[in-house]
């Protein structure tokens, strides 16, 4: 039991820091098109000051908030704990990561995040632990209207990037590309990472699939 619940933790924690590197990645890669929610983000950052990863958490309690009344449901430790790490990693990999200073490097930032950052959600998701604030309503959209993960994600991704380009976020050609395709990578990156948890726990205990 201990061992799989450290494969577990482990796939967990590996994987907010996978997807909050990625994020990080494409917002450098701003000029491009950053994601939807960092459109928010920024805009927010950009009109009321903190940081980047401050406005992550913060909408992140908002959307935990509306997805407890839509399920009546009090989110799993894991969620709470992927608020954290991604507001706060999000700030530390900024810091980190030198600017992109040509378009060609922006286009290498934007292309290499977007690849990340849908895996490591596959990754993280995988362990069942709880999703992100985000992707547990985005799972609650897929859970109650139906369709696949990759609509659902291209539909609420969509409609938040409309939000934060009319607050004055840097809507680009790229936050299409990633609302679009975000959801394809981790349609095909959630059952790989949950076969290759398997190999290493050796047993489906305590991970019910989603869908």
């Amino acid at each position: 039991m201990r061992k799989v619940y450290s494969w577990r933790w482990g796939f967990f924690v590996i994987g907010l820091l996978v997807m909050t590197l990625g994020f990080t990645m494409v917002i450098k890669g701003q000029d491009v098109g950053t994601g939807a929610w960092d459109v928010l983000h920024i805009a927010l950052f950009d009109h009321f000051g903190l940081s980047i990863g401050s406005w992550n958490i913060i909408t992140g309690l908002i959307v935990i908030a509306f997805t407890c009344i839509m399920t009546r449901k009090i989110p799993k430790v894991g969620t709470w704990i992927n608020m954290v790490i991604c507001g706060f990693f999000v700030d530390f990999y900024y810091w980190i990561l030198p600017d992109a200073t040509s378009m060609a490097a922006q286009v290498f930032y934007f292309l290499s995040g977007l690849i990340i950052l849908g895996f490591g959600c596959g990754m993280y998701i995988a362990p069942n632990l709880g999703t992100g604030p985000r992707d547990t309503l985005m799972m609650w959209i897929v859970e109650k209207l139906g369709g696949s993960i990759k609509v659902a994600r291209m539909s609420m991704e969509l409609g938040v990037a409309l939000l934060g380009w009319f607050l004055g976020g840097p809507l680009g050609v790229g936050t299409v590309v990633i609302a679009i395709c975000s959801g394809y990578v981790v349609q095909f990156s959630l059952p790989y990472c949950r076969k290759m948890l398997l190999k290493f726990i050796g047993n489906m205990e305590g991970i019910k699939p989603f869908f």
